[in-house]
């Protein structure tokens, strides 16, 4: 049996940008994305502190170094420029295997970047 878990997080970035007119999706800094071990097209679910909305879309690189938080599409609706969100995957494991997995977590700062 395989059961769904927490697989990587993004605990509070910013919003930096909506983009409504846009094929969809969620713009990453490629750096938080490393960090999160997120890959492209990887499917998230965003949580919006701000509003209590709920979303999930599908991740596409941005800028390294950035700080871009950027939501395409449709979501765009969902957000603001400068609301605080929680970005989410999950991965199914074996239910035997669940006690040794580990999600990654991180904390950026205020500006969406890594502390040193």
């Amino acid at each position: 049996m395989f059961i769904e878990v927490l697989k990587s997080k993004i605990h509070r970035v910013k919003i930096t940008e909506a983009e409504l007119h846009y094929v969809g999706s969620i713009t990453i800094d490629e750096d938080l994305m490393d960090a999160a071990n997120l890959v492209e097209n990887e499917k998230v679910q965003i949580v919006n502190i701000n509003n209590g909305e709920r979303l999930e879309t599908y991740v596409i690189k941005g800028v390294r170094g950035s700080g871009q938080i950027c939501l395409n599409g449709p979501a765009a609706r969902k957000a603001q420029v400068g609301d605080i969100i929680i970005i989410i995957s999950y991965c199914s494991i074996e239910h035997e295997k669940v006690k040794n997995h580990e999600p990654v977590v991180i904390f950026p700062d205020e500006k969406n970047r890594l502390s040193s």
